[in-house]
């Protein structure tokens, strides 16, 4: 489906802001509830620098850019239209029309606006680590675990965070080392339970994360010595990736780092949905798909409902 630069509206039904899993997929329930959608495709998707994405039902080991082409493609018989264009300012007016003014200077309004834009990984400052992320180092034990179960593997962290991950990581790649780059921050009791798992915990300060584009190969530290590792682990720190939820007043969680919604994808603003990574840190393709899904169908019955009020 092709994205055009500008809205050819001033006024749809439905605004969705961003064009990964969760929006696509609102987009096609609404599309086939024979609403006018706008969706803001922003650009490339977090997933967008990895070879695969897995746990993704009847899709295990796609490419995640083309779960996306097949998502665009299949909203092609609807009124759903795919703007290359980024919302700057959003705000409910006194009626309740969500009102969007886009980079391009373009202003939309709608009834509804369900926010999908996602956030930003925040990754440790370790040179040669970014390059690599999605292509040897990962977040997701549930998307890259498998591939890793025969492989040398390490979680690079400090502190409660870090043994977590360890330990969880262990039921999936039990060659484990963890890295600390630096003072563990461990209590004894957690040093000695990595040690019952055979997970040696390596404090030496790292220099540089050695690899290709295409491949992790080893963990270089300041001592001189090399790690050769397959795969690295970290817990990036998170934000959004849009202030759109700030702006419109949105509600967050107690760590102001997701936007709060309840079961339906509705935030604590009238007619305002959120879906997708935005909204908490369990975080897998699939998942933001279905939520999509969910806050698509339960807005429409909403729509619908409102509809027979006012007859």
């Amino acid at each position: 489906m092709r994205r055009i630069p500008r809205p050819t509206a001033a006024h749809y039904d439905m605004i969705i802001v961003g064009a990964s899993n969760a929006g696509l997929s609102a987009a096609l329930v609404l599309g086939r509830s024979r609403r006018r959608v706008l969706v803001l495709d922003g650009g490339p998707s977090r997933n967008a620098p990895s070879f695969h994405s897995h746990s993704f039902f009847t899709r295990d080991g796609a490419a995640p850019e083309e779960l996306l082409r097949i998502g665009r493609e299949q909203l092609r018989p609807y009124q759903v239209e795919i703007c290359a264009d980024l919302a700057r300012e959003a705000r409910v007016s006194a009626t309740g029309q969500c009102e969007l003014t886009l980079s391009s200077g373009a202003e939309v309004s709608a009834l509804a606006l369900i926010l999908a834009t996602g956030v930003v990984d925040e990754l440790p400052a370790v040179p040669g680590l970014a390059e690599l992320w999605g292509r040897g180092v990962y977040h997701c034990p549930y998307c890259h675990g498998w591939e890793t179960r025969y492989s040398q593997v390490a979680v690079y962290g400090r502190g409660e965070s870090a043994y977590q991950q360890a330990v969880h990581l262990h039921h999936w790649a039990p060659r484990l080392t963890l890295c600390t780059d630096g003072p563990a921050d461990l209590a004894p009791a957690q040093r000695k339970h990595l040690a019952q798992l055979g997970i040696t915990v390596l404090e030496t300060p790292i220099t540089t994360i050695d690899g290709t584009a295409k491949c992790l190969r080893a963990i270089l530290f300041e001592d001189g010595t090399r790690q050769a590792v397959d795969a690295l682990f970290v817990r990036p720190v998170q934000r959004q990736r849009s202030d759109l939820a700030r702006q419109l007043g949105c509600h967050f969680t107690a760590d102001d780092v997701y936007v709060d919604v309840n079961d339906a994808g509705q935030t604590s603003v009238p007619n305002v949905y959120a879906v997708g990574d935005m909204t908490g840190p369990y975080q897998q393709a699939i998942l933001a798909a279905a939520s999509g899904t969910r806050a698509a169908t339960f807005l429409n019955n909403e729509l619908i409902l409102q509809d027979c009020v006012m007859a």
